[in-house]
């Protein structure tokens, strides 16, 4: 019977634990740069090399650096824009004017306490 409350105990822990997770995060978007991303290839002996949006976005302790999944015709984003942004696994998801965005999380640093 014990063992029955445990796992349950657990569960509950568990569940709990990836619901806060799901809770979204107020950051903002700090600045844009366009950095280089892969290259395509254009007949035999050229290429050409493909550019994406990188963006720093910060929130009250962490800067994430964000690019683009692949480059596309995506809109670029304002910068000193505020977000609200969820994390799942290597990506950052969140909502801009009615568009849902969805970047690959490149690099991350904690902010220094002043």
């Amino acid at each position: 019977m014990r063992l029955r409350f445990a796992g349950l105990g657990v569960t509950f822990l568990c569940a709990s634990l990836c619901i806060a997770a799901q809770k979204p995060v107020t950051a903002t978007i700090i600045s844009m740069q366009s950095v280089e991303c892969g290259t395509k290839k254009e007949g035999k002996n050229n290429s050409t090399a493909l550019v994406c949006q990188q963006y720093l976005v910060r929130t009250s302790t962490t800067e994430y650096q964000i690019r683009q999944p692949k480059p596309s015709e995506q809109a670029i984003l304002p910068a000193n824009t505020p977000i609200e942004f969820t994390l799942d696994n290597d990506k950052m998801k969140f909502k801009l004017n009615g568009k849902k965005y969805e970047f690959l999380v490149v690099g991350t640093s904690a902010i220094q306490a002043r």
